[in-house]
């Protein structure tokens, strides 16, 4: 057999595994942890690329801006010159089917004159630094999942199971993804099938566990949220602390009414709570694509497969864009979006009988090389595809870190969509990465004082 058969046969001999495994699993072996850096990239991802080339080797991905960079110029595109390979429109989407996403699928068919998917050439941007590349092969073979709950993972700061063998390990792999700590402002824009929208913003203070002067156990984030627009939201304050395990501890959430001027407990910001000024079209747990409990859900990794996905979206980010220009019948403007070949994990999400929530399926598709939830298909509990989600993928060159600009959800029965994480009409920069946290500073009182200034 030649050398490209063994390595084919392998990888869906892989996948087939995977899509069997159990929920319990051991430890990674040293013999597995040893890939790493190798034939795997220090994330877990083959580093090799496919056998035509159209999805290139890692290569280290961006590990600086380009040459002359500025932070006030917000994320300029290393790949402006660049041409679309070809644009899948819903006349030719036949002949890239099996690398579609059903979800794409339906938005091609809804839209047919306004949504395409123009593709691009595959660029592995993703890169992390050094640091946690170094703690992922040290302590990734110590973390083991144990049905919704995760061993021996005391803070984040590395990727826990960079060898996926489960469903849960490859969503622990994208809630654990490392940022340190960020603070920003940024929009969402609720529009409806007319095409009406209106600006809602938010800003965030997202602050990981490792990065908190008082460090606590079973911590992953804590996270303070403020509305600056519009006036009916203006003041609202939240506060959350998640856990790492949530078989170990429930997530803690405040919120702070300016009108009131108090602050409350919030139990409901969690799983399908619809989230203010989101007009329904989002729930608590849809940020970041999927955030939160895994209880309520059956996870299946399905395997791995090439799809195009929303990838390096320096061009929808342009700072010099007005939100109107950027608006179209059930999405954003097409000809700023930037799709690649890409290897991606599926995860399939299945409601637990009993338990209740207004999603009854979720599949979602992860980035090989930065566990990203790039796309999501939702189901409605009677099996219908209701919504399609989309985040697009850009490496923060500056901390070696990729995140999600803009998230797009849309409604596939009402023809409404919601954009958000939007910059372009922020001021540059917009994030300030490696925020550090008080945690004195992230407490009941502190949101009182926060919201009373």
């Amino acid at each position: 057999m030649s050398t490209s058969l063994k390595a084919a046969a392998a990888v869906l001999s892989f996948a087939a595994l995977v899509a069997a495994a159990p929920l319990a699993q051991a430890e990674m072996t040293a013999a597995e942890a040893d890939r790493l850096g190798k034939d795997l990239t220090p994330n877990g991802a083959e580093k090799a690329g496919n056998k035509d080339g159209s999805i290139p080797a890692w290569d280290g991905g961006l590990t600086k801006p380009p040459a002359g960079w500025k932070p006030e110029q917000g994320y300029v595109d290393p790949f402006a010159n660049e041409k679309p390979l070809f644009v899948i429109t819903a006349q030719n989407m036949e002949q890239y089917k099996d690398k579609l996403t059903p979800g794409l699928q339906s938005l091609l068919k809804k839209y047919p004159a306004t949504f395409k998917l123009p593709v691009y050439p595959s660029h592995r941007s993703f890169s992390y630094p050094q640091a946690v590349y170094d703690a992922t092969k040290a302590h990734a073979p110590k973390v083991k999942s144990s049905g919704d709950g995760i061993e021996n993972y005391n803070e984040p700061g590395f990727t826990p199971f960079p060898m996926p063998k489960n469903g849960i390990e490859a969503m622990f792999n994208h809630k654990l993804w490392w940022f340190g700590g960020y603070n920003r402002c940024n929009d969402w824009l609720p529009t409806r099938a007319s095409g009406e929208y209106y600006r809602v913003g938010f800003c965030e203070e997202f602050i990981q566990g490792q990065n908190f002067d008082n460090k606590q156990s079973n911590h992953i984030f804590s996270f303070y949220g403020l509305y600056d627009a519009p006036a009916t939201l203006l003041g609202t304050i939240y506060l959350v602390h998640d856990p790492i395990d949530y078989t170990k501890g429930q997530r803690q959430a405040w919120i702070y009414n300016a009108g009131q001027r108090r602050v409350r407990r919030a139990p409901d910001v969690a799983f399908d709570n619809i989230d203010d000024g989101t007009e329904g079209m989002r729930t608590t747990d849809d940020y970041w694509m999927f955030n939160g409990s895994f209880e309520r859900y059956n996870w299946k990794l399905v395997g791995k497969k090439e799809m195009y996905i929303p990838y390096n979206a320096y061009k929808i980010n342009d700072s010099r864009l007005k939100y109107a220009d950027m608006m179209d019948k059930g999405s954003l403007k097409s000809d700023l979006r930037r799709y690649e070949l890409h290897r991606v994990w599926v995860v399939e999400a299945t409601l637990k009988p009993g338990m209740s929530h207004v999603y009854g399926k979720r599949v979602y598709y992860l980035d090989e090389d930065s566990y990203q939830i790039a796309l999501g298909d939702i189901y409605d509990t009677r099996g219908s595809l209701w919504r399609v989600s989309e985040a697009h993928l850009l490496e923060a060159y500056d901390t070696q870190t990729m995140f999600q600009s803009p998230t797009v959800v849309h409604d596939l029965a009402n023809g409404s969509f919601i954009a958000q994480a939007l910059m372009n009409e922020r001021k540059a920069p917009v994030y300030a990465w490696n925020a550090k946290g008080k945690w004195a500073a992230f407490q009941m009182d502190a949101i009182r004082r926060k919201g009373t200034r």
